[in-house]
């Protein structure tokens, strides 16, 4: 099946794009900013390390369980229905997120934002790769992750200066503002696309199964070492093998396994992704906490050393996508993802009298490679399949991303617990969360090492067939 059959006027493409886009710079922007008024809520609330972790981390869960569903549901009932519902989920949990009045509560409004984002994400991109041609791909998928990274940039800053002015509430509360305009825009300029498996049952057993297995799975990897969370890590592997065997099996599935068994490019791809976030997801969340606790700087400070990371992705980016439209995907990201590795080693010199210059040629160096990696990884990924398996496509890249990033907390969590316990970071602890802090970036080194092994055994997109569902 061709992936350009479809045709959109100029004018349409570029409102997909400045909807895409502006859709693309919510979700990094909260997240971000976010990290850094960590230690604010954690005072409001008196949360301990661990506990702390859950604020980032309950969105991560529900918007990675939701994700491959709400991509499947915008395939069959069409994605501008869930893309624009998911705005307004999204906009309506910012806003209880300001009124909360305790940690769970907070937590439980942050699991309703990733819900909302999650009908985000799973549908922005696949809108966005459904209206350009593949000769155009990389490059707007470039400027889709620029966007991205912008959201990240701004994030620190001017979420350091918003909490140490106005308190962290105030993150939550210009979330409005950002998302009313951006669904007024996707209700008026947004373009009605066909629903490309319209007519197709979808797979609530399979949702279900994917839903539990995966929350156990996360839930039981916060809570090691103790014996529940082995014992939960067992039950979600064993539900993700279940939802596996059923997926096989069923007529409709919510993720068609054939996509990893028959698509290398699709399957070593998703693979490099999921091994990249792992290993730097949580490196703004640890280096925020260094930052405030070790160096004693305010949110506002911190945001301004932070943002040295993602402004380099924000401007390399672009390139990267572009880049991957004439040269093989795979040598651009695989390269990348090696420098990132060298940067992530870097941080293991990390100590109580590091200079803010290395800190910040640390971060510019991780903002290089993975700029390099991500929208050419995005690109190969989406290059790989047909036409109506857009959705399922992006929704699991995503899905991989969301599922990374809670790794990668759950290994800084695990690390904390282990050569901390669950103590609030005061200064009797910083010696010991200095060392937890080595250990974390010595893991994530070795984790993109591996990943870039998984990158380079992609194989070559343009010498690939695409992927068709059968019919």
């Amino acid at each position: 099946m061709n992936n350009d059959i479809l045709s959109y006027d100029e004018s349409t493409k570029r409102a997909v794009l400045v909807v895409s886009t502006l859709a693309g710079f919510l979700t990094p922007f909260m997240g971000s900013s976010m990290n850094v008024a960590l230690p604010a809520v954690a005072a409001e609330f008196s949360m301990k390390a661990v506990s702390m972790s859950w604020v980032p981390m309950a969105y991560m869960l529900a918007a990675a369980v939701s994700l491959v569903p709400f991509g499947r549901l915008g395939d069959i009932r069409g994605r501008k229905k869930i893309f624009i519902l998911g705005l307004v989920v999204y906009t309506l949990a910012s806003l209880l997120s300001a009124l909360s009045f305790s940690a769970v509560s907070l937590i439980v409004f942050r699991a309703l934002q990733g819900i909302g984002g999650a009908m985000v994400m799973g549908t922005s991109l696949a809108i966005l790769t459904s209206v350009y041609p593949s000769c155009d791909r990389g490059r707007v998928l470039g400027i889709n992750t620029a966007a991205v990274y912008l959201g990240l940039s701004l994030g620190p800053v001017l979420g350091g200066f918003l909490t140490q002015h106005f308190g962290w509430r105030s993150l939550f509360l210009v979330m409005v503002p950002i998302g009313l305009p951006a669904l007024v825009l996707a209700l008026v300029k947004l373009p009605g696309e066909p629903a490309e498996s319209k007519g197709e049952k979808f797979d609530t057993a399979g949702t279900v199964l994917f839903g539990m297995g995966l929350a156990a799975l996360m839930f039981g990897f916060s809570r090691l070492p103790a014996v529940p969370g082995v014992v939960f890590i067992l039950l979600g592997l064993a539900g993700l093998a279940v939802f596996v065997l059923w997926e096989k099996r069923s007529k409709a599935p919510l993720l068609d396994i054939r996509l990893f068994r028959t698509n290398r490019v699709f399957a070593f791809s998703n693979a490099a992704a999921l091994i990249n976030y792992s290993a730097t997801s949580a490196v703004a969340f640890l280096l925020s906490l260094y930052l405030q606790y070790i160096k004693g700087m305010s949110p506002q400070q911190a945001g301004l050393i932070l943002i040295a990371q993602p402004v380099v992705m924000t401007v390399f980016s672009p390139l990267a996508g572009k880049l991957s439209d004439r040269i093989e995907p795979r040598v651009v990201a695989s390269a990348g993802m090696g420098i990132t590795s060298a940067g992530l080693f870097l941080f293991i010199l990390l100590g109580p009298s590091s200079s803010l210059f290395f800190i910040v040629s640390s971060l510019l160096c991780l903002g290089f490679g993975f700029a390099l990696f991500s929208s050419p990884n995005t690109n190969a990924v989406m290059g790989s399949v047909d036409r109506r398996s857009y959705g399922v496509a992006s929704s699991t890249l995503g899905t991989m991303r969301l599922t990374g990033q809670m790794l990668s907390m759950g290994v800084s969590v695990l690390i904390f617990a282990l050569c901390m316990g669950n103590v609030r970071i005061t200064p009797e602890h910083h010696p010991a969360f200095l060392r937890s802090l080595v250990a974390a970036f010595a893991v994530f080194g070795v984790l993109c090492v591996i990943g870039v092994f998984a990158s380079l055994a992609r194989g070559n997109r343009k010498s690939g067939t695409q992927y068709q569902f059968p019919n």
